[in-house]
């Protein structure tokens, strides 16, 4: 949980002036007040907007995360094993599904939004896995398509793109087979194929990259796949999930891209959805450092990107 602290404070204090490699003469956001802030766990509708029959996951799942009741097989398999039973955790897991749901709102209304948190693409709809407990980008997805359900805050939405460049397969994603078959979502997954998961799901489109891959390959390969997706599916709008484990030292990720591919690639995405009037919302994924003041500068680099584009 310490790596959204810290991503909170690079984005608040990262420039030029502090930080030699940054390409900012000032921070992004001026103060921790300039954010904007999703509604609290107890005043949202979870169950409603979360779970069956209006939500994409199982209520019995659901009601065992909110309520710290998973088995301890459950748990392991998510990866925190008695973490899961802390409020805080607990807390922070559906705080950043709302954060996603939040950006959305402000995408559909500015064209363009980015959330400090989310990118939980392991997550099915009734279990977590690999570190990931309730999946943001389904429940967006099916927030969005959902005029009843989200109030007409959002209309004329019926299908969700989902790019996904963790280095990790967005396996979970995947596997939401009714949005899938009601052709609201479809989703690229552009990923290492020698990591984890080591039995793959089946995205719409799926890019298994192999270990080592470059800045060039992966530029390559990301350009023709996002340019395919969007032109066979027509998205009206796009959830970007910009994991950061694809840097050569990220300890998971196994490719070889630099801080400037990064930069490269999401500027890529995020233009290229404003570029064809798709509103499009960026979650951070994953990022795995013992620096982790690195790792959330790492991190920033998405919302150095959303900013750029939109000053464009």
């Amino acid at each position: 949980m310490d790596k959204f602290a810290r991503l909170a404070q690079a984005l608040t204090t990262t420039c030029k002036k502090n930080t030699p490699s940054s390409r900012l003469p000032r921070p992004l956001v001026r103060s921790h007040e300039d954010f904007f802030r999703p509604l609290d766990m107890e005043e949202a509708p979870l169950y409603q907007w979360f779970a069956e029959p209006s939500g994409p996951l199982e209520s019995k799942f659901l009601s065992r995360v909110l309520n710290g009741r998973l088995t301890k097989e459950e748990c392991r398999y998510i990866g925190f094993r008695e973490q899961m039973y802390r409020p805080e955790l607990i807390r922070r897991t559906v705080l950043e599904v709302l954060g996603t749901m939040l950006s959305c709102q402000l995408a559909y209304q500015y064209g363009l939004s980015s959330n400090v948190a989310g990118g939980t693409h392991h997550a099915r709809r009734n279990k977590g896995a690999g570190y990931t407990i309730l999946n943001d980008l389904a429940i967006a997805a099916n927030f969005i398509t959902d005029e009843k359900l989200n109030k007409k805050t959002i209309v004329g939405v019926e299908r969700v793109l989902v790019i996904d460049t963790d280095v990790h397969q967005g396996d979970g994603t995947a596997s939401f087979s009714a949005l899938h078959d009601q052709n609201r979502l479809f989703t690229l997954s552009l990923h290492c194929a020698d990591n984890y998961p080591q039995l793959k799901a089946t995205s719409t489109y799926d890019v298994g990259l192999p270990a080592g891959c470059d800045d060039d390959e992966y530029m390559e390969a990301l350009q023709k796949s996002v340019c395919q997706a969007i032109s066979e599916t027509k998205p009206q709008f796009v959830l970007y999930d910009a994991g950061v484990d694809v840097y050569a030292n990220d300890k998971l990720g196994r490719l070889k891209i630099t801080e400037n591919g990064i930069h490269q690639r999401d500027r890529y995405v995020i233009d290229k959805c404003v570029g064809e009037g798709i509103p499009v919302v960026a979650v951070v994924g994953g990022g795995y450092d013992k620096d982790v003041n690195a790792l959330a500068r790492r991190h920033a680099i998405v919302h150095e990107e959303c900013a750029f584009v939109w000053r464009k």
